[in-house]
């Protein structure tokens, strides 16, 4: 996808003399979805341990496997749920499934596209099971929130057609690739030939590097700590600051309304190429969120003189301990989350932060009459 693009053109009647650098912008209305082929088969994901979504989520499913003829995957721990377990009416449609767990099965080249039922959470699990590529997301408003959830299921079967006729608008939710690199520093004895050890051994150090897709947001904080956090930032290998607080943010800007504009940041458009920093209780006046240039390379790494460990998470989840030595590298992912639309990706923006952070809510002033000037 391409945000925007600087030309070289003539200039009208300058037979080639004059040229002029013009800048195109992409217009985010322009995103939509289009099929190479038909899709086949699609991605159910529902919140687990949620009794009112069994009906929606069986009605869905009866729709797609009988009338739509498509191959439904979902988690096998969503049917060993005891209400779909022993749900004899529904069995023989669960047999038509296609099933896989977590961390285990790969189906990253088996879905077309993907069906969410929840709330946003839902739209974050189901990026996390795509560590590259990710089909299109539908999400269907189901849980507390909706903010990244445009649908309303009461007409879901006329939706999903539209979808899978590929008539619909999409948004590229940008995702985060973060790399965490532990160094684990182990004691290791030197022993002879006969199997006396001869000294306590030296210190030797090995690294462990791990990799996420962040739809959200990464959060460093002080974890369990009553100390400040004390963490340097790095950008492109150049220290920007130290982080002295509770911690810091690091949101796409689909992430900077969750937890980034709770910390004060600001919203960001998810059509936007950026990066947003966001310091948690700083102990400073002076300490602003910030937005940088998507393109950028940050690190996070505990200060030298940092008096306690700190903790990280990803969009919520895979909690770990940072200590000294270790890092972590966060840049803009190649592998965005595209986002099926409700309408177009600013109206439905817009709709979402009137409705549900009721953003700018005032009650209206009254209208000043002629006589009321004269006072």
């Amino acid at each position: 996808m391409k945000f925007n693009q600087c030309v070289l053109q003539d200039t009208p009647g300058s037979h080639g003399d004059n040229k002029v650098w013009k800048w195109h912008i992409q217009d985010p209305a322009s995103q939509r979805l289009t099929w190479n082929k038909p899709p086949k088969s699609v991605l159910v994901i529902k919140k687990i341990r949620d009794a009112s979504l069994l009906q929606p989520f069986k009605e869905l499913c009866v729709f797609l496997t009988e009338v739509k003829n498509m191959i439904v995957y979902v988690e096998k721990k969503v049917l060993e749920d005891p209400a779909i377990s022993g749900d004899e009416n529904f069995g023989a449609i669960t047999k038509k499934f296609c099933t896989f767990r977590e961390d285990l099965d790969d189906i990253s080249n088996r879905v077309d596209f993907i069906i969410c039922l929840g709330g946003d959470g839902t739209l974050l699990y189901a990026s996390s099971l795509f560590q590259e590529s990710v089909p299109p997301v539908m999400a269907f408003h189901l849980g507390s929130l909706g903010f990244l959830t445009p649908f309303k299921f009461d007409t879901y079967q006329s939706q999903v057609t539209q979808i899978i006729e590929g008539n619909a608008a999409i948004v590229l939710r940008s995702r985060l690739k973060v790399r965490v690199l532990k160094e684990n520093w182990e004691k290791k004895a030197r022993v002879d030939e006969k199997g006396i050890i001869l000294t306590n051994g030296d210190v030797e150090s090995s690294s462990k590097a791990m990799q996420y897709q962040v739809l959200n947001e990464v959060v460093v904080d002080r974890g369990p700590s009553s100390y400040l956090s004390n963490v340097d930032l790095f950008l492109d290998g150049h220290l920007i600051t130290t982080v002295q607080g509770d911690g810091v943010i690091v949101s796409t800007p689909t992430g900077s309304t969750a937890y980034a504009v709770a910390a004060g940041a600001s919203m960001i458009h998810p059509n936007v190429p950026a990066i947003m920093i966001t310091p948690i209780c700083p102990h400073s006046l002076s300490f602003r969120p910030i937005v940088v240039p998507a393109g950028v390379e940050l690190k996070i790494m505990l200060s030298r003189d940092a008096r306690n460990t700190a903790w990280v998470s990803f969009d919520g989840r895979k909690r770990q301990e940072i200590c000294h030595g270790d890092s972590i590298t966060i840049t803009t992912s190649c592998f965005p989350v595209p986002s099926i639309c409700f309408r177009d990706p600013v109206n439905d923006w817009f709709e979402s932060l009137a409705q549900c952070l009721h953003w700018n809510v005032r009650k209206k002033q009254n209208y000043l009459s002629s006589e009321d000037e004269e006072f």
